[in-house]
């Protein structure tokens, strides 16, 4: 079974850039679609950017990170990273990578994806 693990989660001042990284114990993500999502409390989870299998490796982003964050796959390293820049303190909350077995990726919904991870926690704050 898929099992995904972030990583790279923190607190960062406004302005300020962090490096998320989805990884999965012994398999490689190449032919999965992985996607990015966060919650913040007392709202509900949204999509932030997703990149298409390795065949096709198309990425879309969500309008409010849309300049400042990037999706990027490294095969060698079976990982799927999202670095963000100029973070805004409504970027804060728990950002989760999921995988859908699939070689396009959608951010609407998280319903088509078969594992998740547990979560990191991004605080952006002064």
């Amino acid at each position: 079974q898929l099992q995904l693990v972030e990583s790279g989660g923190g607190l960062v001042q406004p302005g300020g850039s962090l490096r998320l990284s989805c990884a999965a114990s012994g398999y490689s993500l190449e032919h999965y679609a992985i996607g990015w999502f966060r919650q913040a409390p007392g709202k509900e989870r949204e999509g932030v950017s997703c990149i298409s299998s390795s065949d096709i490796e198309s990425t879309v982003y969500a309008d409010s990170v849309k300049g400042r964050f990037t999706i990027t796959r490294d095969n060698a390293k079976k990982t799927v990273a999202l670095q963000m820049n100029d973070l805004e303190p409504e970027d804060s909350g728990v950002y989760y990578c999921a995988a859908d077995w699939a070689y396009n990726c959608r951010i609407t919904s998280g319903q088509s994806y078969d594992a998740w991870g547990q979560g990191t926690q991004v605080t952006v704050s002064s």
